[in-house]
């Protein structure tokens, strides 16, 4: 199968925020916000994974459509965690920042599909 650097980069980023709702959780005993989250957080990479099964290109497009809109709700909780004080600035700056890579590599294919799809 072909290496698919969205597919790694929304499984590390999985691994990281199931590594990171643990330390929400058992260490600073955060339970609401750390399991939301962990749903929106691990839900990118699962429906990335789902659309390289798609059956078609708008389905490959509404899959990829998801995992963006789960990424954005990821930005959001760790913004909200972020100014809450339940996380330090180190770690709201690199998960924010890998979570922004993975929305602008979601939206450049979505568009590159789009745009074959128009012509």
């Amino acid at each position: 199968m072909k290496k698919s650097i969205l597919k790694e980069k929304s499984k590390s980023f999985a691994i990281r925020i199931i590594r990171f709702y643990q330390i929400l959780k058992y260490e600073h005993q955060e339970f609401v916000l750390s399991k939301q989250i962990l749903r929106s957080g691990t839900s990118i990479g699962a429906n990335i994974a789902e659309a390289f099964y798609a059956e078609s290109d708008p389905d490959f497009i509404h899959k990829l459509s998801i995992a963006q809109k789960e990424c954005s709700e990821t930005l959001y909780w760790l913004d909200l965690l972020y100014s809450t004080q339940h996380i330090n600035e180190a770690v709201y700056d690199s998960l924010n920042m890998d979570a922004t890579e993975i929305m602008k590599l979601l939206t450049s294919s979505i568009k590159t599909v789009k745009n074959k799809l128009n012509h």
